[in-house]
């Protein structure tokens, strides 16, 4: 049945309502406090790496490279390993793992309800982990504890489970971006990981919480770029577009490997004899003696990022970083210990680019580390406008945007093909949960009654109540939802000016065709337009 404008013309582009705006507010209230999160957990972790390290009491972040404990320090990440099992066992098992997983299981399982000791003890064990030279980021932790307080905020409120989740992410989306000055890419982080969802009644919330989150870190850590990089070029050769082709697929291998690194220490710890408490202390000792054979490689290395983005790294601790920051990593990760991905994907792809630097055309100083860098971090999280957009604001280099889409684009799709889940997703799997990462328009949202009633059955008894009839006018996904509220199969199909004059009916059979014609365009192929064999079109 052909539309007219009359059936679509209260039909609107989003279906978001008033509803957003105190949700909007509590989200601006969220990200306010979330950058005080992400305040106190830099604290904690400068305050332990100096009573790890150093022996001292000082709130200041500092790096671990300089201690002079000797061989001593393979004992220190062993210790912080065991003060960690021990919390996650009589504390919370939630503050195993580098959070983000954690946040979207409280999403899509719990009902985006998360327990308020959580949003304690997740900051805690990761501040000992990193400070007693754990090789993280505090970017994971902070999400999954800035998610935490959105939803411990939005369980004092009468909301929905889609309204939980839009805090829950608001708080953890701010706190990524009060921890890097990354408001934009933290926003886009939600989307493309988070939210499971493009709609403005969740977008405007967590967005807002992300530009409060940046505002007010300029009082308590700084304005940013956290990181500074010297001018690169504004105009590539054509040599040097292919050559972030090169990088991309070299990046795509890394995370690759990376990824199968992690669930592989996983699966080794999974079979030891005892209980997993002990398993963080096995990985704290790898992590020291790793620190103890190569400094550089404990701590979250903000320095080291910043060395190879200016080019003073030399080979040797290229190489250091690949093998022996890669390692502890992972084996870390897989022993459940807690602790972000983030900053280490920085380091990893950044020494990766300062190889490509060797052998790719010469770009300028710190290019194909900061190039790689987001590339890795794309491909690893597979969240490659995150990647991009993350890049941008760490450093505030404009120039690099093409190189960066290009790269970190060849290493998200060769990460797609390669391996079926991410580092992020390989978690909730094993915990027996499969997550699409694939976003869509709804083929219900597009077809309405009109398109798929049977006029030609038997008129069904007229009804006044609206909610056992189909509008003609209405999108298929709308009725979807009233058969299921009403635990019906088939309704009457009416005009909105003749509510009481069936016109024809709609049963779940009928919706399927809107399942089958996606189905059909996703998978029929064929050619419309052609060259002959005679040279003219077909």
């Amino acid at each position: 049945m052909a539309h007219d404008a009359s059936r679509v013309k209260d039909l609107g582009d989003f279906t978001t309502t008033t509803r957003v705006v105190p949700l909007a507010l509590l989200a601006c209230a969220i990200g306010a406090l979330a950058s005080g999160v992400a305040w106190a957990l830099s604290r904690l972790i400068g305050l332990f790496t100096n009573l790890f390290f150093f022996g001292r009491w000082d709130w200041a972040l500092v790096s671990p490279t300089g201690h002079h404990l000797g061989a001593w320090v393979i004992l220190i990440p062993a210790a912080g390993g065991l003060v960690i099992g021990f919390m996650a066992r009589y504390g919370s098992e939630k503050i195993r793992g580098h959070g983000i997983p954690e946040a979207i299981e409280a999403i899509l399982m719990r009902g985006s309800r998360v327990e308020p000791r959580v949003a304690v003890l997740k900051p805690l064990s990761s501040a000992i982990s990193i400070g007693s030279g754990g090789p993280f980021g505090a970017e994971g932790p902070i999400i999954m504890t800035g998610g935490a307080f959105g939803s411990i905020v939005a369980q004092f409120f009468h909301l929905s489970g889609a309204e939980r989740k839009t805090l829950l992410v608001a708080g953890a989306a701010a706190g990524m971006s009060a921890t890097f000055a990354t408001p934009l890419a933290a926003a886009v982080l939600a989307v493309e990981l988070l939210l499971f969802e493009w709609k403005p009644r969740s977008l405007v919330p967590v967005a807002l919480a992300c530009a409060v989150a940046a505002f007010l870190r300029r009082g308590l850590l700084g304005p940013g770029p956290m990181f500074v990089t010297p001018p690169h070029p504004t105009f590539l050769s054509v040599a040097a577009i292919g050559a972030c082709v090169i990088a991309g697929l070299l990046a795509g291998a890394l995370s690759s490997l990376l990824t199968m690194a992690v669930y592989a220490a996983e699966d080794l710890f999974g079979h030891l004899p005892f209980h997993w408490m002990w398993w963080p202390v096995l990985g704290g000792l790898a992590v020291g003696f790793g620190g103890w054979l190569f400094p550089q490689a404990l701590g979250v290395g903000y320095d080291t990022i910043g060395s190879l983005l200016q080019g003073h790294v030399p080979v040797q601790t290229i190489g250091g970083i690949l093998l022996v920051k890669g390692a502890i990593w992972a084996i870390a990760l897989g022993s459940g210990t807690s602790g972000g991905v983030l900053a280490p994907l920085l380091m990893m792809g950044g020494a990766l680019g300062g190889l490509e630097a060797r052998f790719l055309p010469d770009c300028g100083v710190g290019f194909w580390p900061l190039v790689s860098m987001g590339a890795v971090m794309g491909g690893t999280m597979r969240s490659p406008f995150t990647g991009v957009i993350f890049l941008l604001e760490l450093t505030h280099d404009i120039n690099v945007i093409l190189p960066l889409l290009i790269a970190t684009t060849v290493a998200h799709g060769f990460t797609v093909l390669v391996m079926r889940r991410s580092i992020l997703t390989e978690k909730l799997s094993r915990r027996g949960f499969h997550l699409s990462r694939e976003y869509e328009v709804d083929p219900l949202e597009v077809l309405q009654v009109a398109d798929v009633m049977r006029v030609e059955l038997p008129p069904m008894p007229g009804t006044s109540d609206a909610s056992q009839v189909a509008f003609t006018d209405e999108t298929l996904r709308t009725v979807v939802y009233r058969m299921a509220e009403n635990k019906l199969t088939a309704l009457p199909v009416v005009e909105r000016d003749a509510p009481m004059k069936p016109v024809g009916s709609v049963a779940l059979h009928d919706l399927l065709q809107a399942r089958a014609r996606n189905f059909e365009e996703e998978t029929k192929r064929e050619r419309h337009l052609g060259i002959g064999l005679d040279g003219h079109p077909d």
